[in-house]
């Protein structure tokens, strides 16, 4: 069996082997032109993926960019090792998008910018991160749509937008705010270990995952029984996300302690 048929074997029983498809067909390519490939932009779990198929080539190194320190999506650049000297000219296609609004009538959010996108035919792959600073959003975007979108955005929800293309180095540094978070829970289920993190009913937690609200390490949550464990990362639409830092262990009652970080 191929180190292709392999990988996407694997990715199949997950519903990712599409996406796999693609990364493998990226890699495949830059190492029979011996140069590098880049791919739309990826979440981090599809970046984990294109860290898999990398580790199964020997010829293959993996470059990332997502236009800024700390960027959460990414684009990928497959590189042929011997290309790799190279790799302070690659182009990947990056471009930034400022929207401006008057935010002493509008309060706009990542999610109300996302959608004004996307209600002009953006697919999220050609979007990387959009950073919500003020009266102002910086969207990520791939350098074959810029123009489209500067073009086409005129509104967000009500407010009317000003939209221009600016530089990479216009984009803030990022900040984020983090929370620790103790508590216990009955069990690891991720109704349970999420509703502690995000502060919420357990029961108001399971409806949230029942409505595919929320992902565990960038995958869409299976169920609310679904069992979460150290490492884990569980994000929620417009609520940012948590990770599960240390299960210590069991009080004398049979609950769980958690460690969470909170990042708003």
């Amino acid at each position: 069996m191929s180190e292709r048929d392999k990988i996407l074997r694997y990715y199949r029983a997950s519903g990712d082997a599409e996406l796999a498809a693609k990364l493998l067909d990226l890699a495949e390519i830059a190492l029979k032109s011996r140069k590098y490939k880049v791919s739309e932009f990826l979440d981090p779990y599809g970046l984990s993926i294109a860290e898999t198929i990398v580790a199964h080539y020997d010829r293959l190194t993996l470059e990332t960019n997502g236009g800024y320190p700390g960027a959460e999506r990414v684009k990928v650049a497959f590189v042929d090792t011997e290309f790799l000297e190279y790799a302070d000219s690659f182009d990947f296609g990056l471009k930034v998008i400022l929207l401006k609004w008057d935010s002493r009538y509008y309060r706009l959010s990542h999610r109300d910018v996302l959608g004004a996108l996307m209600g002009i035919g953006i697919k999220r792959e050609i979007l990387g991160d959009i950073i919500v600073a003020g009266d102002q959003c910086y969207v990520l975007a791939d350098a074959t749509m810029a123009a489209y979108i500067v073009q086409n955005v005129t509104e967000v929800g009500q407010a009317v937008v000003s939209v221009s293309q600016v530089s990479l180095d216009d984009i803030p540094a990022k900040e984020e705010k983090i929370k620790e978070i103790r508590a216990t829970v009955a069990s690891m289920r991720v109704d349970a270990v999420a509703a502690a993190g995000f502060g919420t009913s357990r029961t108001r937690m399971a409806e949230d995952i029942v409505a595919a609200k929320l992902k565990i390490n960038w995958q869409e949550a299976k169920s609310p029984s679904q069992v979460i464990k150290v490492g884990d990362i569980i994000s929620m639409r417009g609520r940012g996300r948590v990770e599960v830092i240390e299960v210590p262990g069991q009080t004398k009652k049979g609950r769980y302690s958690v460690l969470l970080r909170r990042f708003m």
